[in-house]
């Protein structure tokens, strides 16, 4: 009998996790190495938002959220559809259900049960789990570096694949050390640029020490004439959140290349202007503008109080 071909892993994130099941399932002899002392760290960070796996939406609009990369991320989005990701975690025992802006959530909205069913299943096929080693290259003669508790050891694996992660989380083991790396290998590496990620706005100091924390629900936001639904959360120096998320790479590119942007906030996006406008002019006379927002617009203090901050770098005046 040939021995099964052997392939190394490094990175124990969901990309290395599914890379390893995959070729586990196909034969191979796998080992993973991870140099944080656990897997799936920001996997699990995830999950205190409630870790949001995919989304219910169609094919195409689906797609078309993946910008320019949509052409060559096509064929695998084909390959293994937001379906297919549903049916998987189901078949970790972990059933989901859709969110009511589309998004797809395990039903235990939290990633910790869904890891401990996964790392099993890869135990089962054999995989090699090693953490606390990191690997620090190539030797001449092409072997990986691998630095363990046990000291440096070299390993000439039939194929290596890197799932190492960006640069957003240092303390959770995406710091971006391998850039250097890999460039000293002559790899050619595009720069790291932020995927999802907030804005600086330029609040005042009284309402960034005031709502900093506070979320904002139910809102619209628009850049560049593209509008998306959902929540936003306001932090000391600006906004985060799914909404903003969902425009960062446009935003991202726009103040690259133009300078300051600015964000449309629609705060009552279920009615029309013509409506508002009539509920403000039937409100009782002489109330103060913090009284209009609240009770006559009913928004919330966080909200009401981002329509009094005005507008700064990067974000527009509340649009009511």
């Amino acid at each position: 009998m040939t021995s099964p071909k052997s392939a190394l892993i490094v990175g124990a994130g969901p990309a290395g996790l599914f890379a390893a099941e995959r070729l586990a399932t196909a034969g191979w002899a796998v080992t993973v190495a991870e140099r944080m002392p656990s897997v799936g760290r920001k996997f699990l960070m995830a999950g205190r938002g409630g870790l949001n796996l995919t989304h219910s939406e169609p094919a195409e609009p689906f797609l078309s959220r993946y910008g320019e990369a949509a052409g060559w991320l096509a064929p695998m989005l084909e390959a293994f559809p937001a379906p297919a990701l549903r049916a998987w975690a189901e078949g970790l025992g972990q059933p989901t259900f859709v969110g009511a802006s589309g998004r797809v959530f395990p039903t235990a909205m939290k990633a910790s049960p869904l890891l401990r069913a996964w790392l099993a299943r890869l135990a089962d096929l054999g995989v090699v789990i090693r953490t606390r080693t990191e690997w620090r290259g190539w030797s001449e003669a092409g072997e990986a570096i691998l630095v363990g508790p046990e000291g440096e050891e070299r390993l000439a694996p039939d194929a290596t694949l890197l799932a190492l992660g960006g640069a957003s989380w240092p303390r959770l083991g995406s710091d971006g050390a391998w850039v250097e790396i890999l460039s000293g290998a002559d790899v050619a590496v595009s720069p790291l640029r932020p995927a999802n990620c907030g804005f600086d706005a330029a609040w005042s100091d009284l309402f960034a020490d005031g709502f900093a924390g506070h979320p904002l629900k139910a809102l619209a936001l628009t850049h560049a004439g593209r509008t998306v639904r959902g929540e936003a959360m306001i932090t000391r120096h600006g906004l985060e959140g799914g909404a903003v998320y969902a425009l960062s790479a446009g935003l991202r590119e726009a103040i690259a290349a133009e300078g300051p942007q600015t964000l449309t906030v629609d705060l009552r996006p279920d009615q029309t202007r013509a409506a508002l406008t009539a509920r403000i002019a039937a409100a009782r006379p002489g109330l103060s503008i913090s009284s209009l927002l609240k009770k006559t617009l009913k928004l919330s203090p966080a909200a009401a109080a981002l329509v009094r901050e005005g507008h700064g770098p990067g974000l527009a005046r509340g649009d009511l």
